[in-house]
């Protein structure tokens, strides 16, 4: 897309309509073509109130360098992922609480459904470094760096951080996180789980379920339901 401010605004919208969001807390982010930063949602805004006036371009260093608002206090999370991975080109942050209470367990996720698919063989990784704020550089890296090759990293006592190559991505995997989540939540509290997919089966559903089209239908199916 030739548009970043407005494939935030997707992202944010795309976002609500999945109930992701926290009240103006959580946010997403686009990589700028030119390398100058990141475009992301301002700070104060929910993500179902995101439209193109409130969107802002910021700098490594934190400056806001264009767009009009304040910029979230947890940059660091978006613009240390996006130079650490030129693979990525769009970052999410969320606080759900189904990925707060998972992330607090000390297991792993397992692939009871299609949704934890993308983040098992390998397991994701756990950022144990601090449950505050990711609102410095330094913090952003280490973020960066225990995220690694992933497309998710969980935070316990915060939420967790996905990426993909385009909003799109990004934004599906943090839908499918917190569903995969909220379902082995489930299955715990009935007794459970005792069946799901080995190391085989998840990586042939890997490329089967959730190719890229499947991610972008679902995807579309998103920006259908935000309405915009």
């Amino acid at each position: 897309m030739d548009n970043p401010r407005l494939e935030v605004v997707q992202a944010s919208r795309a976002l609500a309509a999945a109930g992701l969001g926290d009240m103006v807390w959580g946010h997403a982010s686009v990589r700028d073509v030119e390398g100058d930063g990141v475009w992301m949602k301002a700070s104060g805004w929910g993500f179902e109130e995101i439209d193109e006036t409130r969107i802002v371009k910021v700098s490594a260093a934190g400056v806001v360098l264009a767009g009009g608002g304040k910029r979230h206090l947890e940059y660091p999370i978006h613009t240390e992922i996006i130079a650490n991975r030129q693979d990525v080109g769009s970052v999410v942050h969320t606080h759900a609480p189904a990925l707060a209470a998972f992330a607090s367990l000390n297991c792993e996720l397992l692939p009871i459904s299609h949704d934890a698919v993308p983040f098992t063989h390998p397991q994701l990784p756990r950022f144990t470094e601090t449950g505050a704020l990711i609102a410095t550089r330094e913090l952003g890296r280490s973020l960066a760096r225990q995220l690694g090759e992933a497309n998710a990293v969980l935070i316990p006592n915060h939420g967790a951080v996905t990426v993909g190559p385009d909003a799109a991505s990004a934004v599906m995997h943090a839908v499918l996180l917190e569903r995969a989540c909220r379902t082995q939540l489930m299955a715990a509290a009935a007794g459970g789980p005792h069946h799901w997919s080995d190391e085989s089966e998840t990586q042939s559903k890997r490329d089967q379920v959730w190719n890229p089209a499947q991610l972008d239908a679902g995807w579309q199916y998103l920006i259908r339901k935000s309405g915009y």
